[in-house]
Parts: C-alpha cells; sequence; structure tokens
C-alpha cells in the first residue's frame, strides 16, 4: 500500500509541477539496502550480507537529479535501472559483503 500511495503522489505532483519544471520521480531498492535501521535489527545478519550499501541509492539518486527536469518526470524507477541506464554493468562495488554472489542478493523488488 505505501508504495502504491507513493506512486499517486509521484504522479500527481508530476503534473502539478511540470509547468514550472520541476520533476517527481520515485526510486525503490531493487535489492536490499544495507542501512543503519536494517543492521540494528536483531537477527538481520543474512538480510545484511544479501545487500548493497546506501552508496547504491545516492548513485541512483544523482542520476535522476542530473536528467533534465522536464523531459525526466514522473517516473518510476529502481536504483540497478537507473544506473544501467547510465552505463553501470558492474555492481559488486556496491555489496555489503563482497563474498556473496550475485544470484544471492535479496530482491526487494521482483
Amino acid at each position: 500500500m505505501a508504495k502504491y500511495g507513493m506512486s499517486m503522489c509521484v504522479l500527481g505532483m508530476a503534473e502539478e509541477f511540470k509547468e514550472d519544471a520541476i520533476a517527481v520521480n520515485a526510486l525503490w531498492p531493487k535489492t536490499y539496502i544495507s542501512t543503519a535501521a536494517i543492521k540494528n535489527m536483531p537477527g538481520s545478519e543474512p538480510m545484511v550480507k544479501a545487500g548493497r550499501t546506501p552508496l547504491v541509492m545516492a548513485d541512483a539518486a544523482y542520476e535522476i537529479l542530473t536528467k533534465e527536469s522536464q523531459l525526466f518526470t514522473g517516473n518510476f524507477v529502481a536504483e540497478e535501472e537507473i544506473l544501467r541506464e547510465a552505463g553501470i554493468t558492474d555492481f559488486s562495488y556496491y555489496k555489503e559483503d563482497s563474498s556473496t554472489p550475485d544470484g544471492e542478493l535479496g530482491m526487494d523488488l521482483p
């Protein structure tokens, strides 16, 4: 429900602010993100090991924020998707645990 509500806000605000050249987009993690909140949960070690560092979200946000606002608004993107569009193909840099195989990363989005 939360993602649905956020989706409706993105669509509504993207249209509302379009004339002012203000872009509104949604950025979602494709994989688990090993944030401090996750790391402090009891029993979270498997999730942390299967996640990426928050840097992946920061880099993805940068890619969105540097796009032309009148051309890129009202979008819903996963961090990996936007970074691949920017030419990044090796995501091992973002792994919380470098020994975790790519196929074992926890998926937040299907």
